[in-house]
């Protein structure tokens, strides 16, 4: 026999007496069979929506562990206690976001980064940020490119990364600096040629080597060459001399990568001599060749 709930009602009796003057007694009552509660939560099973385990009568006998008003079966989060809105979750760090979605469910943060924040707004959760409160580009985790000085091209694209310069030439200056100025003025000076030619002489083609590799560093930089001779010879030879030296001078340079249109040749013959041509020291210093920068 199944085991039970049973009530008693309608007990009563009577009392007979039987022919030969015998009393006899008999007992009434009837049993009311009431049903089968499985879990024990005082609510038979077939009224209990979870008859094998205790609930609640609200539930119609279904559980609700963390007690939150949300039934378990309906709880994303059945063992903490959490709001309706998030299907019984919590939130924490109250960002809107629950803890069972949120990576970081104890600080608040954003939707589009999983619930973390990002301080500084750079697209890289603080987590992984390694300037968290200085944006900066994600191939540099987060911080921001050093840019040593200040012209606003980053080291890494700068190709003159001390000294200040424009975008438009690659964080280098327009125009040449003056030390560079005055390391090609150095130079010139031993830029030589044969006797009344304007051929090179031995050492002077690693002179202009050194004066290109300065020149390339300023690409937007326009130069003048200028030749200039003693006072030798007719002054007409000398001006054809002193053109001839200066075009020898840029056909070397544009040869090796500097643009010629960057680069003007002009010739003065004898006309802008800087010593005496009375003796041969003289004259060798009005011999020359200067390269200058045209603003």
């Amino acid at each position: 026999m199944a085991e039970g709930k049973h009530n008693y009602d309608n007990v009563g009796g009577a009392t007979l007496v039987d022919e030969g003057g015998t009393m006899r007694y008999s007992a009434m009552f009837s049993v009311k069979f009431g049903g089968t509660d499985t879990d024990g939560d005082g609510i038979y099973d077939d009224h209990d929506e979870c008859p094998e385990v205790p609930g609640l009568k609200e539930f119609n006998g279904c559980p609700d562990t963390d007690g939150d008003g949300i039934q378990d079966s309906e709880d994303d989060c059945p063992m903490v206690a959490g709001l309706a809105e998030y299907n019984g979750c919590p939130d924490t760090d109250g960002d809107g976001i629950s803890d069972n979605k949120d990576r970081c469910p104890n600080v608040a943060g954003l939707a589009s980064m999983g619930g973390c924040p990002d301080t500084d707004g750079d697209g890289i959760t603080d987590g992984k940020d390694g300037c968290p409160t200085v944006a900066g580009p994600r191939g540099n985790r987060g911080c921001p490119w050093p840019d040593s000085d200040g012209d606003s091209v980053v080291d890494k694209d700068d190709n003159c990364p001390e000294v200040p310069g424009t975008v438009a030439n690659n964080g280098c200056p327009e125009g040449p600096s003056d030390d560079d100025m005055a390391k090609i003025t150095e130079l010139s000076r031993g830029i030589q040629f044969a006797f009344g030619a304007t051929t090179f002489t031995e050492g002077t083609p690693p002179v202009l080597d050194a004066i290109i590799s300065i020149i390339l560093k300023y690409p937007n930089a326009n130069f003048s060459v200028e030749g200039h001779t003693d006072s030798i010879g007719t002054k007409g030879f000398n001006q054809t001399l002193s053109e001839g030296r200066a075009n020898a001078v840029v056909n070397y340079l544009s040869s090796r990568n500097v643009s010629a249109d960057r680069l003007n040749a002009v010739g003065f013959g004898e006309n802008n001599p800087i010593d005496t041509n009375i003796n041969g020291a003289g004259r060798a210093n009005n011999r020359r060749v200067e390269i200058l920068f045209v603003k």
